[in-house]
């Protein structure tokens, strides 16, 4: 089920992935570079149902209005912020999550909207090759359980690269900041996408 969602920052798109009694939605906003058509999304929408978990794939305004190139992040955490009420409306608690720019949004804005946890997909802790200038910031200011899932390979930080802190990190072997993995590795595109699934199902479980 798709909707469409009125905010601030312009027209959003929500596409609903509903679980049979569900106890949690995740909602995971895409990147700068791309849509909800992720792979990493779109294994999430399919795996996370079954698990009891609502998974709303977010599109942002820019991204419904056909442009390019993203807007600034506080335009994001505005069209972030507008769509709260459509995937609160279940009345469950929502995991807010997204991959790279979305997973930023996600941690700039989780306490203030009362989420109950949040899901950093490739977090862009830098610009490849710039390690000083970090964002761990954000990360670390999320305020609620946190999970990262990074790409051993991902030039926006590997997951060495990371601090310590108040968060979860979950390796996918060989995988760039896409989680796709090159053919000579020893494990296959689905094995890492499995990877991701796995995890989030795991975390999302002990969530309650």
């Amino acid at each position: 089920m798709t909707e469409t969602v009125e905010t601030e920052a312009g027209t959003a798109r929500v596409t609903w992935h509903h679980a049979p009694g569900p106890r949690l939605v995740l909602a995971v906003g895409h990147g700068a570079g791309g849509g909800i058509e992720a792979r990493d999304l779109q294994a999430l929408a399919g795996a996370l149902p079954a698990h009891g978990v609502s998974v709303a794939l977010v599109e942002q305004p820019w991204r419904v209005a056909g442009r390019k190139v993203a807007p600034a992040p506080k335009t994001l955490d505005t069209g972030w912020r507008g769509l709260w009420p459509a995937l609160t409306r279940p009345g469950l608690p929502v995991i807010s999550g997204g991959r790279s720019a979305g997973a930023r949004v996600a941690c700039r804005t989780a306490t203030g909207l009362g989420a109950r946890a949040v899901l950093a997909l490739s977090f862009p802790l830098h610009p490849p090759g710039r390690p000083e200038k970090s964002r761990a910031d954000e990360l670390l200011g999320a305020g609620v359980p946190t999970l990262v899932v990074q790409g051993g390979n991902d030039p926006f930080g590997r997951p060495e690269e990371f601090p310590e802190g108040g968060f979860e990190l979950v390796e996918v072997p060989f995988g760039d900041h896409s989680f796709a993995v090159p053919k000579r590795a020893p494990v296959t595109q689905e094995a890492a996408l499995r990877s991701v699934t796995d995890a989030v199902t795991r975390w999302a479980a002990s969530l309650g």
